[in-house]
Formats: C-alpha cells, sequence, structure tokens
C-alpha cells in the first residue's frame, strides 16, 4: 500500500507509522516542523514539509497514492472554537480536496466517540447513535463537523472511512496521559462520583489495526468503533494507568452535581477574566470522563475482522516497563 499519513509525529501518527514499516508500506507524512520531520523520517515515513493549510503541498505528494490517513487534529478539553474550526474542519476540507485532485481513491479519517457527547450518556452506543444537536465542547463540536465533511465527500467519488477510536491509551502518550500525570503532582486531581463507572478503552495499536483494516476492508461511507473490548471500570482502569508511571492516584473525589454546577461557572470565569491555561473543570470534561461511556465495536469485528489484538493487561506491562513521561 502507498499511503500518505497527516499527524504523524503525534501519539496515533507514530505508532500507524511504525504498523506501516512493519507492513513494508511506501509512505509520506505531512510535517510542519523540523521536530515533526525528524519523528517521521525515524518511522520510516518520507517527511513532507507542511501543514493543513498547504493543499496544493499535499495533493502533489499525494499523487499516485492509494489511501490518505487523516489522523491529525486538535485535541484538547478547551480553546477557542474558531482555532478547533480553523484545524479540525478546514484542516480536514484541505485534505479532503487534496485527495481528490490527487487522485486517491481512500481516505480514512480517525474521529472520536465525543462527536456523540452532549445528551444522554454514551452506553454501549454504536454506529446508528445520531450526533447532538449541540455537542459538548469545541472538540467534540469541530470533529463532528470534519466528520460531517469526510462522509458527505464519499457521495462525490473518493471513497471514505470513518474510525472513532474511544480513550486511545499506550506507551509514548503525549496527549491524555501526561495531562493527569502532571495533575497528580501537582494535588489537583480528583474522581468525579468516585470515578466507579464504565468506560470503553482502546490501545494505540488497537486503533493502528482498526484504521488499516478501514483502508482495506471498510465500507465506503461507513463510520466504525474499535475498542480493547468489553468496557472496564474507569476508576480502575485510570488506577492502573497512573501506577504504570509511578503516581498514585489518591481518593479525593467529588459528587457529580458539584461538578456539573462548577464546570459552567469556570468555563464562565475564564472566557470573561485574563486567567491563564485552562479551567480545572469544564462540561467537556465531565462529559467525557465524568460518567460511563461505553460503546460497541461489534461492527468493526463483524464487517472488518477486527480483533484489538492489544489486551489492556499486556498494553499496561508494557507501560510498566517504560520510562515513564
Amino acid at each position: 500500500m502507498r499511503a500518505f499519513v497527516t499527524g504523524g509525529s503525534g501519539f496515533v501518527g507514530r505508532n500507524l507509522l511504525e504498523a506501516l514499516r512493519q507492513r513494508g508500506d511506501t509512505v509520506r507524512a505531512l510535517a510542519r516542523s523540523g521536530e515533526a520531520i525528524d519523528v517521521v523520517s525515524r518511522r520510516g515515513a518520507m517527511p513532507v514539509r507542511g501543514d493543513l493549510d498547504t493543499t496544493e503541498v499535499m495533493r502533489d505528494a499525494m499523487r499516485g497514492f492509494d489511501v490518505v490517513f487523516h489522523v491529525a487534529a486538535l485535541a484538547s478539553e478547551w480553546g477557542a472554537p474558531k482555532l478547533f474550526h480553523r484545524i479540525n474542519v478546514e484542516g480536514t476540507r484541505h485534505v479532503i480536496a487534496a485527495a481528490r485532485d490527487a487522485g486517491v481513491s481512500r481516505l480514512v479519517h480517525v474521529s472520536t466517540e465525543a462527536v456523540l457527547l452532549g445528551g444522554p450518556p454514551l452506553r454501549n452506543a454504536d454506529e446508528t447513535r445520531p450526533r447532538p444537536f449541540r455537542p459538548v465542547g469545541p472538540y467534540g463540536w469541530s470533529k463532528g463537523l470534519a466528520e460531517a465533511e469526510v462522509l458527505a465527500e464519499n457521495q462525490r467519488g473518493l471513497e471514505t472511512v470513518v474510525v472513532r477510536p474511544r480513550l486511545i491509551w499506550g506507551t509514548g502518550d503525549t496527549t491524555v496521559l501526561p495531562r493527569m500525570v502532571q495533575a497528580v503532582r501537582d494535588g489537583k486531581f480528583m474522581w468525579i462520583a468516585g470515578g466507579r463507572y464504565l468506560t470503553s478503552t482502546c490501545h494505540v495499536r488497537n486503533a493502528c489495526e482498526g484504521l488499516l483494516l478501514a483502508a482495506e476492508r471498510g465500507r465506503p461511507g461507513e463510520i466504525y468503533f474499535v475498542t480493547d473490548g468489553a468496557p472496564v471500570e474507569f476508576r480502575a482502569f485510570i488506577t492502573a494507568l497512573l501506577r504504570s508511571q509511578g503516581v498514585e492516584p489518591g481518593d479525593r473525589s467529588a459528587p457529580r452535581w458539584a461538578v456539573r454546577l462548577a464546570a459552567p461557572a469556570a468555563e464562565a470565569a475564564w472566557r470573561a477574566l485574563p486567567l491563564r491555561g485552562a479551567p480545572p473543570i469544564n462540561r467537556a470534561i465531565l462529559v467525557t470522563i465524568g460518567d460511563e461511556v461505553t460503546v460497541s465495536d461489534a461492527k468493526a469485528r463483524r464487517e472488518l475482522g477486527y480483533r484489538g489484538q492489544v489486551t489492556i493487561d499486556a498494553g499496561l506491562a508494557e507501560m510498566s516497563g517504560a520510562p515513564p513521561v
């Protein structure tokens, strides 16, 4: 396979490049900095200097290639909606345009369960669950719009497939885990409602397995959830994840009703005042990790032959033997 990858220097992208290299595929990866060039080069990909705004650069680099993996995104629970729209929505439009003009046959888009958050808690949700009218947070909102752009393009000739991993984790995580570790070390970490509710998870290599299968077997215009299998207790999983980094989360907890009151107030304060960083709690965090979020990957297992080959126990054992983040 000849594959073009956006976001190749990120957590998922690095692992995807490694998986493609192990298969012997020819890979080009978009890289917007010297550091990103080094990262993708070390994983066997040919770097293409540019970003999601350089449509012509991407188009020229994609010519003659079979598939585009669109992994790049702004993934955060807080930030200016305009920035999320520019990167996650307009950037996706540019990738689609480049792929279409280059004659690429298939585009695989990395999405998220966050596009569904904003209504009742997700409990064993599948791909038929409609996106809410008002998603919570700029990330879920912008990724939902990007997903809609990708699926609409499938009607115009470019085959598109969407993959939604839930709570991606694993060795080398540069997104969720470092923030949790820092919160524990700063004494700011606490559970919401004790954390004793279920969650789906997806090891990063399982996410990559799903992406590769979607490129080869996914039905055009379809969405696929991928996970580690059966849901697990959120508190037990996060505790094990943090212990793999040598930190203990402790027992501090806040009732969910109190967090529901505090989240919008914190958001309002951070918008109105010149406060640095992000609020300690917001509604996106509350719905993402403060309540049950479980999804079914039965469709991916049935249609793609997805297995989720890395178990949670194996992934945690690997992380315990790796240098802490």
